[in-house]
């Protein structure tokens, strides 16, 4: 956990460090004793995250309150902002533990798909497991995630199209930025343990080469936590296992593969100072092998992926631990013992996790415009990811008994 009187922050929307005195301000625009302040485009916020909508002026003062006085027009503001991108920074950001989780992958691993479930159970039934909430943190967050995401694919029954580089995005792309509250049921005081989730959808293009992942996954080096999504259908030694009704993705080749992601995120890290040259790296690293059900067939009955999820609101190690070891040895079969040993020699913590965000195999569009459908999505070991980072965070508790 952070300190709550922690002088370094890092923002959930640019990435960036700062510290909390340089913290500004937003007028409200509301009439102040002086005068109204009108609006006009915030040239920071526009170069930096695209948004080029008028707003009130930004102004600097005492970022370590709440609250601050527009010295131009007299109103009261409670609008903080990033004092790198400008953003509007999350109701006390400063006060409250902050996670700031990258979601990575290759291309066609299923990043944008995974992340719409992922939330979407969040807010649902693994909400109401955890007795937790999850909410938007800013209008943006709320507005893209039900229109862009959530209605698509649980109401059009449509699967994304392939993410968009951040280099022929103007001013990059927002994360989605949301509040996340856990209540703890044992507490007599009913206390609830809040943080900050911050996605970024990375394109699979910004892992490819070197100028994307230098100017568009620096969050990377800033995340406290990384979930990489790899497809067992791109390894040569999976691909021939799946389903004969599966859809397989363009094989990984020496670029995009899942081992060639992996180099580029261990490259930047390194290069970002994550680590020594002789130490490994200290952030939690999520494997999870996505589309699993299209390997269903191959897979033997009481397999633990097939174990029903634990129904307490805690963290099953004991259940993550069996389905660590079981994809681990799949790994060996089906790529041999390289990437694993590549992430047993940089990382001290990684786990290996299968899942499956749609349950089923998409299909294709029988109107012949290449869109990809799916009757409905009933993932399943979607949030195991996520929960292990949660608890090795200590947001959520963790029971190892078997």
């Amino acid at each position: 956990m952070f300190p709550l009187h922690r002088n370094d922050l890092t923002c959930p929307y640019c990435y960036q460090r700062f510290r909390v005195k340089e913290i500004l301000f937003r007028c409200s625009g509301l009439a102040g004793r002086r005068k109204r302040c009108s609006t006009s485009v915030d040239h920071v916020l526009g170069e930096q995250m695209g948004e080029f909508q008028p707003k009130p002026p930004p102004f600097a003062a005492d970022g370590r309150r709440q609250e601050a006085v527009h010295p131009e027009c007299g109103a009261v503001t409670h609008h903080r902002l990033c004092p790198r991108c400008h953003s509007m920074l999350p109701v006390q950001y400063v006060e409250i533990d902050n996670r700031l989780i990258a979601l990575v992958g290759a291309k066609e691993s299923g990043k944008t798909v995974y992340m719409t479930v992922l939330l979407h159970e969040l807010a649902n039934s693994v909400g109401e497991r955890f007795g937790a909430s999850l909410l938007g943190a800013d209008d943006p967050t709320r507005t893209r995630f039900e229109d862009d995401y959530e209605k698509q694919l649980y109401e059009r029954h449509q699967l994304f199209g392939a993410t968009k580089s951040a280099v022929a995005t103007a001013g990059g792309r927002r994360p989605l930025v949301f509040n996340l509250a856990v209540g703890r049921p044992k507490s007599r005081a009913r206390e609830v343990t809040r943080t900050t989730l911050s996605f970024f959808d990375t394109a699979g293009e910004d892992m490819r080469t070197d100028h994307g992942v230098d100017q568009n996954v620096r969050y990377l080096s800033s995340a406290d936590a990384i979930i990489l999504l790899l497809d067992p259908l791109q390894l040569s030694g999976a691909r021939p296992l799946a389903d004969a009704d599966a859809l397989l993705p363009v094989e990984g080749g020496a670029t995009d593969g899942p081992t060639a992601v992996l180099s580029r995120i261990i490259e930047l890290l390194r290069a970002s100072g994550a680590a020594p040259a002789q130490r490994k790296i200290g952030k939690p690293l999520a494997v999870a092998f996505t589309k699993m059900d299209a390997l269903a067939g191959a897979l033997p009955e009481g397999n633990p992926l097939a174990r029903p999820p634990s129904v307490r609101p805690v963290f099953d190690d004991a259940d993550g631990l069996a389905v660590h070891r079981y994809m681990q040895a799949l790994l060996r079969d089906w790529a041999g013992h390289n990437l694993e040993t590549s992430l047993a020699n940089n990382f001290e913590r990684y786990r290996f996790f299968g899942l499956s965000a749609l349950g089923e195999s998409p299909r294709l569009d029988d109107e012949g415009d290449g869109m990809q459908r799916v009757s409905s999505p009933h993932g399943w070991r979607v949030e195991d990811p996520l929960l292990w980072l949660l608890a090795e965070f200590g947001v959520i508790g963790k029971d190892g008994r078997r």
